[in-house]
């Protein structure tokens, strides 16, 4: 097992966890549950990767010594996994699903944010500063755009124009005649 990966003694040692972490993933098993055993490696991994103290941390619960603990929870099956967010249920994945539970842990790290650190990795600039690098535009990037918005893009002009003409004529009275006067009527360009 992971170092990464509490073992909970009792209810009361489960509500101190929960109460310490903003996201807490639960493994419910049996020491007898074969499909437990299987999964066991996948869920030590996540642990070790994506702990994050005080926003993610990992536990295990058996289901033999803590009844009153999975009785709570309506564990059923074996593994059951729960993902837990202040106190609430989030996610709830029963069997050895480790897609699933790697998707739920995922997500979950996600949602705490980048690890200590990560956030703030690059340089950094004062604005307005004669030191900040000036960047090119890269003019490929804007071509189709302009090509579009300048009346030379084909299907892409048309679908532009469309849309133009479809949103002056939805926001006025005279659907007809704002239509007419837009400057996105063909027409008119004649």
């Amino acid at each position: 097992m992971s170092k990464k990966i509490t073992s909970v003694n009792d209810s009361a040692h489960f509500s101190r966890l929960l109460s310490q972490s903003t996201y807490t993933v639960v493994d419910f098993y049996a020491d007898w549950c074969g499909p437990c055993k299987a999964i066991a490696p996948v869920f030590s991994g996540l642990a070790d990767k994506e702990t994050k103290p005080g926003k993610l941390q990992f536990c295990k619960v058996d289901v033999d010594a803590c009844q009153d603990v999975a009785q709570k929870y309506g564990v059923s099956a074996m593994p059951t996994f729960l993902v837990i967010k202040s106190g609430s249920v989030v996610e709830t994945i029963r069997g050895a699903n480790a897609s699933a539970l790697t998707a739920a842990v995922r997500k979950a790290a996600n949602d705490t944010g980048p690890s200590t650190g990560e956030a703030f990795k690059s340089k950094g600039y004062t604005l307005g500063s004669s030191s900040q690098p000036s960047r090119p535009v890269n003019e490929s990037a804007f071509a189709g755009i302009n090509r579009m918005i300048s009346g030379n893009g084909g299907l892409g002009d048309i679908v532009i124009r469309f849309l133009a003409l479809y949103f002056v004529s939805l926001f006025s009275f005279d659907s007809y005649r704002a239509a007419e006067e837009s400057p996105f009527n063909i027409r008119g360009r004649r």
